[in-house]
C-alpha cells in the first residue's frame, strides 16, 4: 500500500459517495486506501458501508462509540490502522478537494520531507470556502497567533491550522500527543521538528451539510494552543488566575456593600473553589481522569484540600489586614499567589493520582518525577 487516506467524519452522510468517487479518480495508478474514522450520530456509517461495497479502491470504516480525543483522536486511530506509512488526512466535507491529492503525494514521494502541508496561504492557495468575512478574519488571526507562539517550529508553515496534510506516520511520536480537538497538525508540528513542504490549494465550499465551526471549537483551540505552548502547569495557572480575579472581584463587591472582609473572603473562596475544579476537570486534567478515582471522590479531595488551605489562608489574610495594614484585596491576592504551587502539587499527585500505582519507587523520587511530568505535559515550556 502506497497511500492511506484518513477521513475523520461526523455526520457527513451526504458527502461520502462523492468523496469516494473523486478520491478514486484522483488516485488512479496509486495503491491507495480510504479509512473513515467515524464519530457520527446519523446514518454516515451505513452510507460508508454501502459505498465501500462497490468502491474502486479499499474503503474501511472505524466507527467510534466513544469519541476520545475528538477529531485529533480520530486521526491518531487512523494512523494506527493504516496499511501505509504515508498517511494523508483530509476532511469529509469536500472542502479539501481530492483533486489535490496527486500533487501532495508527488511532493511527498520525493523523499526529502516528513510532512506535506496543503496550505490556503502559500503560493496561489485561497480560503474562498470559508463561509463569510468573519470566518476569514478569525482564520487569519488564529493562524498569525499560532505562528507567533511557535516562531521556530512553524517558520516554514504558512497554514498550521489546516486539516489537509500528508505525513510519514513513522515521524510521529504518538505517545507524546494529547489530542484535545481538531487541530492535530498543530499538535504534531509543535512537539517535534519535522521536515516540512507546502502545496497550495483552494479551500472549497462544503459539498453538503452544515459547518461544524462554533464558539465552542474556538475555546477548544485556545485551550489547545495554551497547553501546547505553556504546558499543564501554566494552563492550571491560567485557570487559577481567572479564579483569583473572580475571587478578588467578589471580595471587592461584597466589602463595598458592607460585608465584613472575612465573610467576603470566605464566600469568594467557596465560589471559586467550585469553579476552578470544574474548569480543571475540563481543561487541565482531562487526560488523567480515566485512571483516577471517580468524579465525586476527586471533587471531595479537591474541595476538602482547598477548604483546609482556606482555613490557613484566611487567618493570614486577617493578620495582614489588621497587623500589616494591607487592604483586604491586596492581602487576598498575595495569599492566592502563594497558594498556587501547593494546589498544583496536591492536584497532580493526589486528586488525579492513578487508582493503581505502578512500579514502587522512593517517595521523594516519585514526587519529583510526577511533579516534573505534570509541569511539562502536555506541551513545552
Amino acid at each position: 500500500m502506497q497511500l492511506s487516506i484518513i477521513v475523520p467524519t461526523y455526520n457527513e452522510a451526504p458527502n461520502v459517495a462523492e468523496l469516494v468517487r473523486r478520491v478514486t479518480d484522483e488516485t488512479e495508478g496509486i495503491d491507495a486506501e480510504i479509512i473513515f474514522v467515524d464519530d457520527s450520530t446519523d446514518t454516515t456509517p451505513d452510507v460508508i458501508r454501502e459505498v465501500a461495497a462497490s468502491a474502486g479502491l479499499p474503503v474501511r470504516l472505524i466507527h467510534r462509540d466513544h469519541r476520545r480525543g475528538g477529531l485529533g483522536g480520530a486521526v491518531l486511530e487512523g494512523f494506527a490502522a493504516a496499511e501505509s506509512d504515508a498517511c494523508l488526512v483530509m476532511d469529509g466535507d469536500l472542502q479539501h478537494p481530492p483533486e489535490e491529492i496527486r500533487d501532495i503525494y508527488a511532493r511527498f514521494a520525493r523523499g526529502d520531507v516528513d510532512v506535506v502541508v496543503a496550505s490556503r496561504y502559500a503560493g496561489d492557495g485561497t480560503s474562498a470556502g470559508l463561509a463569510d468575512r468573519t470566518r476569514v478574519l478569525v482564520s487569519k488571526v488564529s493562524t498569525a497567533l499560532t505562528r507567533a507562539m511557535f516562531p521556530i517550529r512553524l517558520k516554514d508553515v504558512s497554514d498550521p491550522m489546516t486539516g489537509f496534510f500528508l505525513i510519514d506516520r513513522r515521524a510521529v511520536d504518538a505517545a507524546t500527543l494529547r489530542p484535545r480537538g481538531f487541530k492535530i497538525l498543530l499538535e504534531i508540528l509543535a512537539r517535534k521538528n519535522l521536515r516540512i513542504a507546502e502545496v497550495p490549494f483552494d479551500f472549497a465550499g462544503r459539498h453538503a451539510g452544515e459547518s461544524k465551526a462554533s464558539m465552542r471549537q474556538g475555546v477548544h483551540f485556545l485551550t489547545q494552543l495554551t497547553a501546547l505552548r505553556f504546558g499543564k502547569m501554566s494552563l492550571f495557572a491560567v485557570i487559577g488566575g481567572l479564579g483569583a480575579i473572580a475571587n478578588v472581584a467578589i471580595v471587592w463587591g461584597l466589602t463595598h456593600v458592607g460585608v465584613n472582609y472575612l465573610v467576603a473572603a470566605i464566600i469568594a473562596s467557596e465560589v471559586t473553589i467550585v469553579g476552578n475544579f470544574l474548569l480543571q476537570e475540563r481543561f487541565v486534567f482531562q487526560d488523567m481522569k480515566g485512571e483516577a478515582s471517580g468524579v465525586w471522590a476527586r471533587f471531595a479531595k479537591s474541595f476538602s484540600f482547598n477548604n483546609a488551605e482556606l482555613l490557613i489562608r484566611i487567618p493570614i489574610v486577617a493578620i495582614m489586614v489588621s497587623g500589616g495594614h494591607i487592604s483586604a484585596v491586596i492581602a487576598t491576592a498575595i495569599t492566592l499567589i502563594v497558594a498556587f504551587i501547593v494546589r498544583f502539587v496536591f492536584h497532580s499527585l493526589v486528586v488525579y493520582a492513578p487508582r493503581k500505582p505502578g512500579v514502587e519507587v522512593s517517595r521523594a523520587r516519585h514526587i519529583v518525577e510526577e511533579l516534573d511530568a505534570q509541569a511539562m505535559a502536555p506541551g513545552e515550556l
